[in-house]
C-alpha cells in the first residue's frame, strides 16, 4: 500500500517543474554511481585475479622456512615424514641466496635459487620459459634459467643458433665473517645459461634459478641444510590443517606460509586500494541523497493538501513516514537497479568482446580484466539502499508531523 501511494506520487504532474527535474537527476546520480561502483570492483576482481594466477605461478602452496636465521635443517627422516603428511602432492628442497651475475662486463644482483628434480611439480616457473629449457643442470655442470628481465640486463644468449653464455656467480659462503682472509668468504663458480623465464616483472628481474647442489656447494651449505622446502598440495587438501600438521612435526624453529601469507604485502595493498576507490564512489552517493533530501521536502510541500486529507481520512503518523520513506526508496531502487543493470550488461561485454582496451605495450594484458562477484552487487546495492533510506529520514518525519489543516 505505502508503495503504490509512493509510485502514485512520482507519476503524478507536479505544479513546480523543478520536482521533477531535481528527482529524476538524484535517480540519475544514483545510477551513476552504482554503475562506477560495480564497474571498478569487477576491474579490481580482474585484476586481482590476474596478479594472484601470475603469483601463484611462481609460489609454491606451502612454504617452510626458518623462523630465525637463513637455513633450516631437514634430514632423511623429517623428510619422509614431511612427505606422507595428508594432502601433500609434491615437496622440492630449495637453497637460495643473492649473487653477482656477470656476462663478460655486465652484470646485476640476482636471487639465485637453488632447486632439485621436484620443483617442476611445485612451482609454475618450469611451464613459464620463454626461450630455451628449464635445465638446471648439475653440480659440476650448471645451467642457468634467468628471468627476462636479468637476460636483458647482462645480454645472455640463449639461441640455439649461438652458443649459450657462459656465466659467473659471485655469493657470500655461509659461516665466513669472522675469516681474516677477505676472498675465502665469498665463492665464484661458473655456469651455461639454458632458458629464460617470463612471469611478472617482479620476478623476470630478480630472479635466476640453478641446482641445488651447486649453490649449496657455492655457499657451504651442509648436507642437510637448506633455506627452504616449497610443497604442492592436493586439491582437495585443506591448507589450515597441513600447516598444523607440519608445525606440530617440526617444532617451534620452523615457519609454514601460504601463498597469501608470502605475499601479505601484496594482497592487502591491493584490498586496501579497491575498497579506497569503493568509499571514493560512495561519496558521489552520499552527494545524490543531498539531492533526494531536496526533492522529497519540495514534493512534501506539494503534496501538504493531500497530507491533511490522509489525516481527516485517519491516516497516522507512522503510515504517512512510511509513504514518504517508500517515495524516497522508490527514487533509490529505481537508480540502484538501473546502475547494477547497466554494470552487468558492460561487464559481460568486457568478458565477451574486450572492447576497453589498455594503453602501451608493457602489460601482460591488452585489455581491462573483469571478475562478475555476487557479494560486490549486494554489497553495492545495499550500501545505495542505506545512503537513500537515511537520505529519506528526515523529510518523511517532516510530512509525518505536519500539522493538520484542510481548507
Amino acid at each position: 500500500m505505502y508503495l503504490t501511494f509512493a509510485w502514485r506520487y512520482f507519476k503524478a504532474k507536479k505544479s513546480a517543474n523543478a520536482i521533477n527535474i531535481i528527482a529524476w537527476v538524484t535517480t540519475a546520480v544514483i545510477a551513476f554511481a552504482t554503475l562506477c561502483q560495480v564497474l571498478v570492483l569487477s576491474v579490481f576482481n580482474g585484476f586481482e585475479g590476474l596478479v594472484k594466477s601470475l603469483y601463484g605461478s611462481f609460489y609454491a602452496d606451502l612454504k617452510i622456512s626458518p623462523a630465525k636465521g637463513k637455513t633450516i635443517v631437514l634430514q632423511g627422516n623429517q623428510l619422509q615424514q614431511l612427505k606422507a603428511v595428508p594432502g601433500i602432492a609434491a615437496l622440492s628442497l630449495i637453497a637460495e641466496e643473492k649473487a653477482l651475475l656477470q656476462n663478460d662486463e655486465a652484470q646485476t644482483v640476482v636471487l639465485l635459487k637453488g632447486v632439485d628434480d621436484q620443483y617442476n611439480e611445485v612451482s609454475g616457473v618450469p611451464d613459464n620459459i620463454q626461450r630455451g629449457k628449464f635445465n638446471t643442470g648439475t653440480i659440476d655442470m650448471p645451467g642457468i634459467i634467468a628471468g627476462a628481465g636479468v637476460q636483458n640486463a647482462v645480454g645472455i644468449s640463449v639461441d640455439a643458433a649461438l652458443p649459450s653464455s657462459r656465466l659467473t656467480l659471485i655469493m657470500p659462503r655461509k659461516d665466513s665473517a669472522g675469516n681474516a682472509d677477505p676472498l675465502s668468504s665469498i665463492s665464484e663458480g661458473n655456469a651455461t645459461a639454458t632458458g629464460v623465464f617470463s612471469i611478472q616483472q617482479d620476478f623476470d628481474t630478480r630472479y635466476a634459478f640453478t641446482n641445488l647442489a651447486f649453490v649449496k656447494q657455492q655457499t657451504n651449505m651442509t648436507t642437510d641444510e637448506y633455506s627452504a622446502a616449497e610443497i604442492r598440495l592436493r586439491k582437495e587438501a585443506q591448507p589450515e590443517a597441513v600447516t598444523q600438521t607440519l608445525l606440530a612435526l617440526l617444532g617451534s624453529g620452523y615457519t609454514v606460509q601460504s601463498k597469501y601469507q608470502q605475499n601479505t604485502t601484496l594482497y592487502n595493498t591491493m584490498k586496501l586500494e579497491k575498497w579506497a576507490i569503493f568509499g571514493v564512489l560512495t561519496l558521489i552517493l552520499i552527494i545524490a541523497a543531498f539531492n533526494m533530501v531536496s526533492a522529497l521536502t519540495m514534493l512534501v510541500l506539494e503534496k501538504k493538501k493531500d497530507i491533511s486529507v490522509l489525516q481527516s481520512m485517519g491516516a497516522s503518523r507512522g503510515m504517512i513516514y512510511k509513504i514518504f520513506l517508500c517515495e524516497g526508496l522508490l527514487l533509490g531502487l529505481i537508480g540502484t537497479a538501473t546502475g547494477i543493470v547497466l554494470g552487468l550488461v558492460i561487464c559481460w561485454l568486457q568478458l565477451k568482446t574486450k572492447f576497453i582496451t589498455l594503453e602501451g605495450d608493457t602489460f601482460l594484458i591488452d585489455y581491462f580484466p573483469v571478475k562478475v562477484i555476487a557479494s560486490d552487487f549486494i554489497l553495492v546495492a545495499g550500501t545505495a539502499i542505506a545512503i537513500v533510506l537515511a537520505a529519506s529520514w528526515l523529510p518523511s518525519r517532516k510530512a509525518a508531523h505536519q500539522a493538520f489543516e484542510l481548507r
